[in-house]
C-alpha cells in the first residue's frame, strides 16, 4: 500500500508501520510534491507574518503590559513554534527515504503537538485569568509578574509533558518496499497497544477537550454576570435604595475579548479535529488490516492543521483590532460625528 512501511511486527502478520510524511509510492511524485511545497510555504509565510505583526499590533495598541497581554504574546509564540517544523516536512516529502536522523524524526510531531497544546491551554488560561480578575473587581488591567510566569511555564511543561510520549516512541526504521531499495521511514513504535491506547484518549480528552470546556464555562459565567448587571441597572430607577451586595462589571473589552477567545476555540476545534481524528484511524488500523490511510492524505491533514497557526493571529486581531488594521490598511480613521454651533451635526471628513 502507498505511504505504508511493509515491515511486519510481532503484533501479528496484518500489522504495518505507518510512515507518516515518507509517500513510498507516488505516480507522479515531482509535480505532487511540487504542489505540496508550494501550499505548506504559503501556509508558512502567512503565518509567520500574520504572527509577527499581530505581536507588533498588541504591543503597539495595549503599550501598558498586563496579563493577558503576555499571555496572548505566548499564543503568537506557540503559533511560530508551530511552523517552524514545515521546512522538514518539505524535506521528507521530497526525499520520500527519512534522512534527517533520529532526532528530528522525534521533534516533528511532538513540537507540532506540542504547539497545538500550548494554544488551547493558553486560550483557556486567558478566559480563566478574565474571570478572576472580573470577580476580584479590578477594573483597569494589571501585571501579575509571578502569576503570568507560573502559568506560562505550567501551561508548556504541562503540554510538553502530555505529548512527551511522542518524542519518546517515534523512531528511524528501515523497511523493504515492493519495487523500491530499502528505505528509512520516521515511524511510531509503541511498546505495546494499550499504551497506545491510553495515550491517545488521555491526550485528546487533556489537549483538546477540557480546555474547551473550561473556555465555554468561562463565557458562561461572564455571560451571567453581564445579565445580572442589566437587571440591576433596569431596577435601580425603580427601586429605593438598598445596602447591595458586591456589585460585579463586564466591560465591553472583557466581552470583545470573550468573544475573540471563542472564536479562537471554534477555529481550534475545527482546524485541529481531522488530525485527531487521523491518530485514531492510524491506532484503528492496527487492529483492521483493510484500512487505508496514505501518507499523503495524512500530509494534507497536517497541512490544514498547520493553517490554523496562520489563521489565529488573523481572527484575532481583526477581532480585537478592528480599527487598527482599518488605520492600517487604508491609512485613515473614521471620526464619529461632532456636534457644530446651531445644533446640526456633520460629518467631519477622513484624516490621515
Amino acid at each position: 500500500m502507498a505511504g505504508e512501511a511493509a515491515e511486519r511486527s510481532q503484533s501479528g502478520p496484518n500489522f504495518t508501520y505507518f510512515s507518516f510524511f515518507s509517500e513510498l509510492h507516488h505516480s507522479d511524485h515531482v509535480v505532487a510534491t511540487t504542489v505540496e511545497t508550494l501550499v505548506i510555504s504559503i501556509v508558512f509565510l502567512v503565518s509567520v507574518a500574520a504572527n509577527a505583526g499581530a505581536a507588533a499590533l498588541v504591543t503597539w495598541e495595549r503599550r501598558l503590559l498586563a496579563n493577558k497581554t503576555i499571555l496572548t504574546l505566548n499564543l503568537f509564540v506557540a503559533d511560530l513554534l508551530f511552523v517552524s517544523m514545515i521546512p522538514l516536512i518539505v524535506a521528507v516529502r521530497w526525499t520520500v527515504s527519512w534522512k534527517l536522523g533520529f532526532t528530528a524524526c522525534r521533534t516533528v510531531l511532538y513540537v507540532i503537538c506540542m504547539s497545538g497544546c500550548v494554544t488551547i491551554t493558553t486560550l483557556a488560561s486567558i478566559s480563566v485569568e478574565r474571570v478572576q480578575a472580573i470577580l476580584r473587581l479590578q477594573t483597569v488591567p494589571t501585571l501579575n509578574p509571578r502569576m503570568v510566569t507560573v502559568t506560562i511555564v505550567f501551561i508548556w511543561a504541562f503540554s510538553a509533558l502530555t505529548t512527551l510520549p511522542l518524542s519518546l516512541f517515534f523512531t528511524v526504521m528501515e523497511v523493504d518496499f515492493p519495487e523500491q531499495e530499502r528505505v528509512h521511514i520516521c515511524t511510531l513504535k509503541w511498546p505495546d497497544t494499550t499504551g497506545e491506547i491510553v495515550w491517545n484518549v488521555s491526550f485528546t480528552a487533556l489537549c483538546f477537550l477540557l480546555p474547551g470546556l473550561i473556555i465555554v464555562v468561562s463565557y458562561s459565567k461572564i455571560l451571567q454576570i453581564a445579565k445580572s448587571c442589566r437587571r440591576r441597572l433596569r431596577t435601580r430607577d425603580s427601586q429605593p435604595p438598598v445596602v447591595e451586595s458586591t456589585e460585579y462589571h463586564v466591560s465591553r473589552q472583557d466581552m470583545k475579548l470573550f468573544r475573540t477567545l471563542l472564536v479562537l476555540v471554534l477555529s481550534f476545534l475545527i482546524m485541529w479535529s481531522p488530525i485527531f481524528i487521523n491518530i485514531f484511524l492510524i491506532l484503528a488500523r492496527n487492529f483492521l488490516g483493510h484500512l487505508y490511510i496514505s501518507s499523503t492524505m495524512f500530509f494534507w491533514v497536517v497541512t490544514f492543521t498547520l493553517a490554523n497557526s496562520a489563521l489565529n493571529p488573523i481572527l484575532y486581531s481583526v477581532c480585537q483590532f478592528k480599527n487598527a488594521w482599518r488605520k492600517l490598511c487604508c491609512g485613515s480613521a473614521v471620526v464619529p460625528l461632532r456636534k457644530e454651533p446651531g445644533g446640526s451635526g456633520q460629518r467631519r471628513g477622513m484624516h490621515p
